[in-house]
């Protein structure tokens, strides 16, 4: 599909944007695929960063939503948040690095960093994530601009429970495939995360964030 521009927008520029993230917190990922979280909650205040040095996904989606998020650790105030829903059928990540920082009372921040996928790619399917922030290299294959979010057909159907519009503005590709990967998102569910080579740490300097 070619390019073009209209009315001043760079297309090359917003797919990269409208792109999808590449993955999510390890232990919710994990719960869902044992059937120990339900699909629709609200989510931490925190947002975490992802890092890959290459994802492979098929059946892709994306489409705008609003998140609820709790305003401190504490969770005594709620916000609501846009954020854009990326969703995959299935995706491939190689070499992904995940990282959230915690503002404890009393003691300062605490970094957990999870990777995993390095010698053998993470694996997830019916993947969402609600993204904040990408930048990526991206390449699409038979993609749609432009569709209502009632009628893509190529990604996961909206989960529900999800504060999206249906007439609202949504994009969809049979695949997608995103080179270094750097992004912010606040939550992410799955029916299936596979995290080949996992490994997590926890500690107090900022290098411990992926990127």
């Amino acid at each position: 599909m070619e390019s073009q521009v209209r009315g001043g927008t760079r297309w090359k520029r917003f797919a990269v944007v409208m792109v999808p993230s590449v993955a999510a917190a390890a232990c919710v990922g994990v719960g869902l695929a044992q059937g120990a979280l339900a699909a629709s909650f609200s989510v931490s205040g925190q947002q975490f960063k992802v890092s890959a040095d290459h994802l492979k996904g098929t059946g892709f989606a994306q489409y705008g939503g609003i998140d609820t998020v709790y305003e401190t650790v504490e969770g005594k105030k709620q916000k609501k948040v846009p954020v854009a829903i990326s969703s995959f059928k299935s995706a491939k990540i190689t070499n992904m690095c995940q990282s959230v920082k915690t503002p404890i009372p009393g003691i300062g921040n605490i970094y957990l960093r999870l990777e995993a996928g390095k010698d053998d790619p993470v694996q997830a399917k019916n993947l969402y994530i609600d993204v904040a922030q990408l930048d990526a290299n991206a390449t699409f294959e038979d993609i749609d601009i432009g569709v209502a979010v009632r009628d893509q057909n190529k990604g996961p159907d909206v989960k529900p429970g999800d504060s999206v519009l249906p007439g609202g503005f949504a994009q969809q590709a049979k695949t997608a495939t995103l080179t270094r990967v750097e992004q912010t998102a606040w939550a992410t569910t799955a029916g299936t995360f596979t995290l080949n080579g996992l490994s997590m740490r926890l500690g107090t300097s900022e290098k411990m964030e992926c990127f």
